[in-house]
């Protein structure tokens, strides 16, 4: 049976799908990501798998955090890699297995499976936003994915959206990532409560009627639907799909954050949906690059 093998690479799990000719997920192989061993043994545990006879595998597609060298195949320095800086790993597995292979951001590959066969199917711009600890995305336009020349198109995380000071890592202070992703609101919601707070908890105390925790909400959905708002006003897609934890696990949120962004449209008739993959839209949208490249 021909096959395609898809890697979603994440912080404290690798995962390995194997899909067949029509992208039906037959298989799916889970590890830790151990620390101790860096991108090559870790991967090496994955190709243990996936290179068996009965799988007859045509090719590999990645999805792993950014920043990533798309033309040299190669991962950067992601901050919850480690041990996987300037990795060349489409090279690695090329030669490893004889397999053509190819790597993108996992928010742009989750983007790519939800445009083709998933919640944007039969639409021409599909916007994704991945909301979980960090806030993701990507575009797609007839079903190519539209990468930049710094594979930084889509990259809604670092678009700035107020006048916040804080920031880490590469991200800009005020960005999207920092005052409104699921790390922002634990940050924010731990000050304000004074004890370590996650955001499912702070999702609780909204749940319970705290008027702490809604202060902290309305400000954070502000946040992000001027984020919504700067997307429609440079790409205008037909549809916003939506996921991540925070997305899929609270849709009145993602309601409350549309219904803010609207405000700040002149045409706020537009079109939302939630993930057809969940949290295996990276497995699927690498299933399709490997296709891609099979082909």
């Amino acid at each position: 049976m021909k096959t395609y093998a898809g890697i979603d690479i994440g912080g404290t799990q690798l995962r390995l799908g194997i899909f067949d000719e029509n992208g039906n997920l037959l298989d799916v192989f889970k590890t830790d990501n151990d620390r101790s061993l860096g991108g090559e043994k870790n991967i090496d545990r994955l190709l243990a798998y996936a290179e068996k006879p009965e799988w007859e595998i045509r090719a590999y597609g990645i999805a792993s955090p950014g920043p990533l060298d798309l033309k040299a195949g190669k991962i950067l320095n992601p901050p919850n890699l480690y041990g996987w800086d300037n990795f060349e790993i489409v090279r690695y597995i090329t030669e490893k297995t004889g397999k053509p292979c190819t790597v993108n951001n996992d928010g742009n590959l989750a983007g790519l499976a939800e445009a083709r066969i998933g919640a944007g199917k039969g639409y021409d711009s599909v916007i994704f936003i991945g909301m979980s600890t960090g806030m993701g995305g990507s575009f797609v336009y007839k079903g190519e994915l539209i990468n930049g020349a710094h594979c930084n198109t889509a990259e809604f995380y670092n678009v700035i959206v107020n006048d916040d000071p804080y920031h880490h890592g590469s991200a800009n202070p005020g960005s999207l990532n920092e005052t409104a992703g699921g790390a922002a609101m634990e940050r924010i919601a731990s000050e304000a409560y004074g004890r370590q707070m996650f955001a499912k908890d702070l999702f609780q105390e909204y749940d319970k009627g705290d008027p702490k925790a809604a202060e902290i909400l309305e400000k954070t959905s502000e946040a992000l639907a001027r984020g919504i708002a700067d997307i429609y006003y440079i790409i205008d897609p037909d549809i916003y799909v939506i996921g991540g934890s925070i997305g899929l696990n609270n849709p009145w949120y993602i309601e409350k954050v549309f219904a803010k962004a609207k405000k700040y449209m002149t045409d706020p008739d537009i079109r939302t949906a939630l993930s057809a993959f969940g949290d295996d839209a990276g497995l699927y949208g690498a299933m399709l690059a490997a296709k891609d490249i099979a082909e």
